[in-house]
């Protein structure tokens, strides 16, 4: 195996199934990214949270012991992790709508039904790029913030200090 080249943009892939974790890490070349780092258990993926600071980490559901969404709450909500902030994208090849409400409850950023191709995955990295969310904590919730659009209300509907009506 090459000796790993660290930079300010690495990638942190982890994923049960090498194969998987592999294919990911081969598109992501494809698309340019040099620094990728590959884990396939979630002891290896905690010691790599711990070791640097990545741009970016990509998980997989399927992982268990702790599984995928405890993963990314505690990266979350550890104030002392240098990747606390560091947009997630998990995949799952199944999801149903409650572990897809588990996922953004727990912080992760965007989310990717398997089987997907280079094209899904580049649209995540550029809509991470061009709209990043702000970090927010509170109500049991560390992680980006969760409002994907902005409403405008008009000025009929907004609330008004001085109306206790509109209060």
């Amino acid at each position: 195996m090459p000796s790993e080249q660290i930079t300010k943009s690495g990638i942190l892939i982890i994923d049960p199934q090498a194969n998987m974790a592999a294919l990911v890490a081969g598109m992501l070349r494809g698309l340019g990214r040099r620094d990728i780092r590959e884990v396939n258990d979630a002891s290896q993926a905690q010691q790599e949270l711990r070791r640097r600071p990545f741009e970016l980490v990509i998980i997989d559901d399927g992982l268990v012991k702790p599984d995928a969404v405890e993963i990314v709450r505690r990266l979350r909500v550890d104030a002392e992790s240098m990747n606390r902030l560091a947009p997630v994208i998990m995949m799952s090849a199944a999801p149903d709508a409650a572990r897809i409400a588990a996922a953004r409850d727990a912080g992760v950023t965007e989310f990717l039904r398997k089987p997907f191709a280079a094209n899904h995955l580049k649209s995540r990295l550029d809509s991470i790029a061009a709209n990043p969310r702000p970090f927010v904590e509170g109500g049991g919730y560390s992680g980006p913030d969760r409002r994907r659009q902005e409403r405008d209300v008009g000025t009929a509907d907004r609330r008004s200090p001085n109306d206790p009506d509109k209060a």
